[in-house]
């Protein structure tokens, strides 16, 4: 079992970072007042207005600042601003020791992914795929309820998704039980082959993505089936695939063909639809607790994610 975080309190501070690209200004001004409003006071780390081309500051900058959250005691949840590209690099050089040591609530998703991944591997915590500050709270599109999916932080609560929701395709029947894991789809594809490899094993896989076209979700998925992670996971929880329509649509197959294609013929739950990822509303989620999916009822329910 990964090690649960503890639950927020009001007047509790959190550490706001910039692990991969350089976050909008304006954007993360915004969003910091939403977390004042959830009663958090928020500690900008030293680099997050950094800007390294796409990188928002260099691998030491950025691991300096995600280091010193964890070890300031008076931090009790640590947020990212935005992802982008960049989180990859740094892996290495985290001192996972230091945050099983300290474990925080630690919240973010797309590019983040690999640090989920990481964090559930080597520091043993549960993570939240969430909207971050910069891309989505601080936008004028974000949506009421991707701001309500933080409370799951103060208040330890099963979450369940349901049709209600939004609706919801069975791409494959049946029931499975195991940890929720994974996030970005191109993520999980960049740790395989390396000691961050995604661990599928008896787990319900989710999987989300942006302004990737059906060949380019095929081709990724298809790396994952002869890893082997496809065929070891118990589950699919497909999120959402923005921005997915091919160019050429006369010369392309759906995205709803692909995912039959590779998860309709395994004989493991699947269900897509569910609005978790690069979307709004975005149904933030803890990375690493026991979930169940219900693919004949349509429904995800998911364990608390803080203690």
């Amino acid at each position: 079992m990964l090690i649960r975080p503890k639950r927020l309190k009001v007047g509790d501070t959190v550490g706001i970072i910039a692990p991969a690209s350089p976050p909008k200004k304006e954007n993360l001004e915004k969003a910091l007042h939403f977390l004042n409003e959830l009663g958090l006071q928020v500690k900008l780390g030293k680099h997050v207005w950094d800007v390294n081309g796409y990188l928002a500051g260099t691998e030491a900058d950025r691991v300096e600042d995600l280091h010193a959250m964890f070890k300031d005691e008076d931090i009790k949840g640590v947020i990212c601003t935005n992802g982008g590209y960049g989180t990859g690099r740094f892996a290495e050089k985290i001192d996972y020791q230091l945050i099983k040591e300290n474990p925080k609530v630690f919240w973010g998703y797309s590019d983040i992914t690999y640090l989920h991944t990481a964090f559930g591997k080597y520091a043993d915590i549960v993570t939240f795929h969430g909207p971050m500050l910069s891309s989505d709270i601080g936008t004028d599109t974000c949506h009421d309820f991707s701001k309500k999916m933080f409370q799951q932080l103060f208040t330890p609560m099963e979450l369940h998704y349901t049709e209600q929701i939004s609706p919801l395709v069975t791409v494959s029947k049946g029931q499975a039980v195991g940890q929720l894991v994974g996030g970005n789809l191109s993520l999980l594809v960049s740790t395989l082959g390396t000691k961050y490899e995604i661990d599928t094993t008896g787990k319900l896989l989710l999987i989300e993505d942006v302004g990737e076209e059906p060949y380019r979700i095929d081709g990724m998925l298809n790396q994952l089936r002869l890893a082997g992670k496809l065929a070891d996971a118990a589950g699919f929880v497909i999120g959402n695939f923005a921005k997915a329509e091919p160019k050429k649509k006369d010369q392309s197959l759906t995205l709803d063909e692909v995912l039959a294609h590779y998860l309709g013929s395994l004989a493991k739950p699947a269900v897509s639809g569910f609005q978790i990822g690069h979307c709004q509303p975005h149904f933030a989620v803890p990375l690493g607790v026991e979930a169940k999916l219900d693919a004949d009822g349509k429904t995800l329910t998911i364990l608390p994610g803080v203690e």
